[in-house]
């Protein structure tokens, strides 16, 4: 199938497709005429991409998990590993934007909002308070 049925059977751009093709995450077939070949298992793979990102893995972190996929000896605890980092580094944005929330949220309580130019969220950006 042409790149086109590819996007909209797996529900990803065309652009990420060759983006993906170009950095070696797919090789889909070339046909005689030099246009790019999707099977079934690139659709699949394109899916599980799409998936993977989804949860918020990197793109190296796709390609450790698609080798792992791929790999039919592969031992379920490498899954696991790259899964518990990535909750771990999920957990800490979490913790880091909980408190960028607090510190912004007593900012807006501090600024009285009226015609005043006197404003604790400008000073505090300006010189850290």
């Amino acid at each position: 199938m042409n790149i086109g049925e590819a996007s909209e059977r797996s529900g990803l751009p065309s652009k990420t497709i060759r983006y993906y093709e170009d950095i070696g995450l797919i090789r889909p077939e070339r046909g005689g005429n030099g246009y790019r070949d999707y099977a079934a298992t690139d659709i699949h793979k394109l899916r599980f991409l799409q998936r993977s990102r989804g949860l918020g893995f990197s793109v190296e972190e796709c390609r450790q998990l698609l080798a792992l996929y791929e790999d039919k000896d592969r031992a379920s605890i490498d899954v696991k590993d790259i899964a518990q980092t990535k909750l771990a580094e999920i957990d800490r944005k979490i913790r880091e934007l909980t408190e960028l929330r607090r510190t912004l949220e007593h900012l807006v309580h501090a600024c009285h909002g009226n015609d005043r130019p006197d404003c604790p969220i400008l000073e505090e950006l300006s010189d850290g308070g």
